[in-house]
């Protein structure tokens, strides 16, 4: 579904000076790459623009240009609350409702400042001032490549810009093997590549420098996975004690869920990681599986049709016993 409400968008943009680009707590691929190419494009046209994420992001991250300018929220809200009241306007990436902005929130919804939602999930919430929404997009990175296209900001784009969005459009679309991959997908990355990404260097750095840690929780994941009587339902988890144990850091167990998919006959994976008092959930499915209404109806979260996420208020124990009484595991 498709929501397109930019009417004044110029004029307001026009008269916005000082800018603030959000996006999701922990911040992925799609979140990151798209907030730094936008701030990119934007101080281009000569605004003032920072970066702030709810918490911090992985480091296959960390090479994307305009990495050491973001402000982590959790780790200075006093300067970040300052930037986001100055602000002219707040855009707002990659999710939409105010919740995914966690710590955050509060500040966003008392800013004053008009607000730009662009992103492709379900469900938007209906605050912005400014919406530009598209469930079936690959990506917000490529809604943010067409958006710029619309007010002809794409001439700005330059190699360190497109490697920022193609950095999102290759992580969301598991290197463009997921069904939103679409034609048009391929032609937005074709022109991030004629201006100069190189996909293999790039995409190296991003699925290819692994730190030890990572695989060491991939083997004991692997090593327990659980499959429903049928092989359709891969359960996939980690303990927290198993996570401090083998030096889970933020974003490692990133993409783990896919794994589950791999298995032959397999239909749905969901990967659960416990924190300190909580579980959270990754789910992804293939076909007419829709796992997004599976996660908001049984998971507390949501997202796409095959991929989305949650979290449960529990242990992993019984995180696992309820995985199994919500999903079609027989």
């Amino acid at each position: 579904m498709k929501e397109i409400r930019l009417d004044n968008f110029t004029d307001e943009f026009d008269k916005s000076q000082r800018i603030v680009i959000t996006n999701h707590t922990n911040p992925d691929g799609d979140a990151m790459g798209s907030a730094l190419a936008l701030q990119r494009i934007l101080e281009k046209l000569g605004k003032t623009v920072h970066v702030i994420v709810p918490n911090p992001y992985p480091k296959f991250l960390w090479h994307l240009t305009g990495n050491d300018r973001v402000m982590i929220y959790s780790n200075g809200k006093k300067s970040a609350n300052a930037q986001i009241e100055a602000a002219d306007m707040i855009f707002h990436l990659d999710y939409n409702a105010y919740h995914r902005s966690a710590d955050m929130e509060e500040a966003l919804r008392a800013a004053q400042a008009k607000k730009v939602m662009i992103d492709h999930h379900q469900q938007p919430e209906n605050w912005p001032d400014f919406i530009y929404s598209d469930t079936v997009m690959s990506s917000t990175c490529q809604m943010v490549y067409e958006f710029c296209a619309m007010y002809n900001w794409d001439q700005f784009l330059d190699k360190e810009s497109a490697e920022c969005l193609y950095t999102g459009i290759v992580t969301d679309t598991g290197s463009f093997k997921f069904s939103a991959t679409t034609s048009r997908t391929h032609e937005v990355a074709g022109k991030l590549l004629d201006l100069g990404v190189e996909s293999q260097q790039l995409q190296n750095k991003i699925f290819d420098s692994q730190p030890t840690a990572r695989l060491k929780l991939l083997g004991t994941m692997l090593g327990q996975m659980e499959t429903s009587a049928d092989a359709t339902v891969v359960l996939l988890y980690l303990s927290k004690a198993q996570c401090d144990a083998l030096g889970y850091e933020k974003g490692i167990t990133e993409g783990f869920v896919n794994y589950g998919l791999s298995v032959d006959g397999a239909q749905i994976a969901c990967f659960m990681r416990e924190e300190e008092g909580i579980v959270k959930i990754s789910l992804r499915s293939k076909g007419l599986l829709d796992v997004n209404e599976l996660a908001r109806a049984s998971f507390n979260g949501g997202g796409h049709k095959n991929a989305a996420g949650g979290r449960l208020d529990t242990d992993i124990a019984v995180a696992l016993a309820h995985a199994k009484t919500h999903l079609p595991w027989s």
